[in-house]
């Protein structure tokens, strides 16, 4: 298939490269030409062609794919200047794989129905490491009959693709993930924080837990890079303090109490005024530390 792409960080170089492993034709833009430029200049994505507007990528693609940060990038992305919509003819795709708020993806795929191309929201979860081993999870919002459109692109970047619902439930069921996940990195933090204020070895902490009901991916993730005390960004913190931003969101529009999800999300607050934004979201273990220095400086 011929394939735009946009989104050319730590998740969207490796897919680029398992599309082109899977014989597709691939063009990207990039809102950083910088980065557009680095990735043609690598042999090992020769072929890929480059777009200087995201209007002429979609002129040349049956299908964009886009990975990007927030609801406003996608929006711009696709009905701004030169946009997507621009180009797309009737019977095209975005498939955005991106983390946004529902009503964002309910809002585009209208827009885009009203001019014949499909839409689909399919974020995904599973990191860096899922997109360089193309074992990600992708959670589909949207037409089914579109789905079944780009399956052999995404069984080329995923291990499970799950059809949730229409347009805007993909989003749904990221936020829940993300609700979860976050929420289990605040309680391995406390493990963590518990364990090193008794004295004992983190290390040997980590191991027990990992042979018990409290194992998780997680626990062995996050858990090892806290006992290395590893705060170097896999995906950095400021983005999964965008999706709490997202879910909190959804939850005082529905009514939803979330409480453990409020505390997190207060944590994650702390997290960013304190300049740990780039950082690893393993750096809520660094937020406790600092809660409890200023306890003791305050009993003191």
């Amino acid at each position: 298939m011929k394939v735009g792409f946009v989104g050319l960080g730590v998740m969207g170089r490796p897919m680029v490269g398992h599309l082109l492993a899977a014989g597709h034709e691939v063009a990207v833009w990039a809102r950083r030409p910088a980065a557009a430029q680095a990735l043609i200049a690598d042999g090992r994505f020769a072929g890929v062609e480059l777009c200087t507007t995201p209007a002429e990528l979609a002129a040349r693609s049956e299908v964009v794919i886009s990975m990007v940060t927030a609801s406003s990038d996608v929006e711009a992305l696709a009905f701004g200047a030169d946009g997507l919509a621009a180009g797309f003819a009737p019977g095209a795709i975005h498939a955005d794989m991106s983390t946004i708020a529902p009503a964002t993806a309910r809002a585009l795929a209208a827009r885009y129905a009203a001019q014949g191309v499909g839409w689909l929201d399919a974020p995904v979860s599973g990191g860096e490491i899922g997109a360089r081993d193309a074992t990600l999870a992708i959670m589909a919002g949207g037409e089914a009959e579109t789905l079944v459109r780009v399956q052999a692109l995404f069984a080329v970047l995923g291990r499970t693709v799950v059809h949730i619902g229409p347009a805007g439930a993909g989003q749904v069921a990221k936020a829940c993930n993300q609700m979860i996940m976050v929420s289990a990195i605040q309680a391995c933090a406390e493990a963590m924080h518990l364990a090193n204020a008794h004295g004992v070895d983190l290390a040997a902490v980590r191991r027990a837990l990992m042979g018990g009901s409290a194992a998780s991916r997680v626990m062995e993730v996050m858990g090892e890079r806290m006992v290395r005390r590893d705060f170097q960004a896999g995906i950095e913190a400021r983005l999964h303090h965008k999706d709490f931003a997202i879910l909190m969101n959804e939850a005082v529009g529905l009514g939803t109490p979330l409480p453990i999800a409020a505390q997190v999300w207060q944590q994650l607050n702390a997290l960013m005024a304190q300049g740990m934004g780039r950082d690893d979201t393993a750096s809520l273990l660094r937020v406790l530390e600092g809660e409890s220095m200023r306890e003791t400086c305050g009993n003191a």
